[in-house]
């Protein structure tokens, strides 16, 4: 892979419909807007992917579903396990997925994405100002895009969220 792409899901209702569980929980009007204007802004950036991994959850679907309007057909595995991972597990996957010659996108939850993104960071001994940008956490619907070297190494290429798109 050429490019990697760490999505969190956009902003989701705080409680799942009756007689769902967490993992049912819908975006909200504004996670909606966000994850579209999300979608829009990769592709003006010509962050497309060619592989995106997608969480089972309800919230990780449809910001997937949004950003797809945008950057169009894409293949998509939506998998289970990815719901609420921890960073080794999101890891796992894209090493799983790293011989895939394209841009891979992973799209599933916090904490899992906002570690697996500082493990990254601190891999490519990227610039304290970097690592300040994401001492704050991981928003939702926010982007961290890498660039991946022939042997596989991530560095730090953009950070993208709906507040600064």
């Amino acid at each position: 892979m050429h490019r990697l792409i760490l999505m969190r899901h956009a902003e989701a209702d705080g409680r799942a419909p009756e007689g769902g569980g967490d993992k049912d929980r819908p975006l909200t009007p504004k996670g909606l807007q966000d994850a579209a204007r999300m979608g829009k802004a990769l592709a003006e950036r010509g962050f497309r992917p060619d592989l995106a991994l997608v969480s089972a959850a309800v919230r990780t679907q449809q910001t997937w579903e949004q950003v797809q309007d945008a950057i169009g057909d894409v293949e998509v595995q939506v998998l289970d396990h990815l719901y609420d991972a921890p960073a080794r597990t999101l890891r796992d996957e894209v090493e799983i997925n790293e011989d895939n010659e394209g841009c891979v996108m992973v799209l599933a939850h916090n904490p899992g994405i906002h570690q697996l993104a500082v493990d990254y960071l601190i891999e490519s001994a990227a610039s304290p100002a970097v690592l300040d940008r994401f001492a704050g956490g991981f928003p939702t619907g926010g982007c961290a895009v890498f660039t991946v070297d022939a042997a596989g190494r991530p560095s730090y290429e953009g950070w993208l969220t709906p507040a600064s798109v």
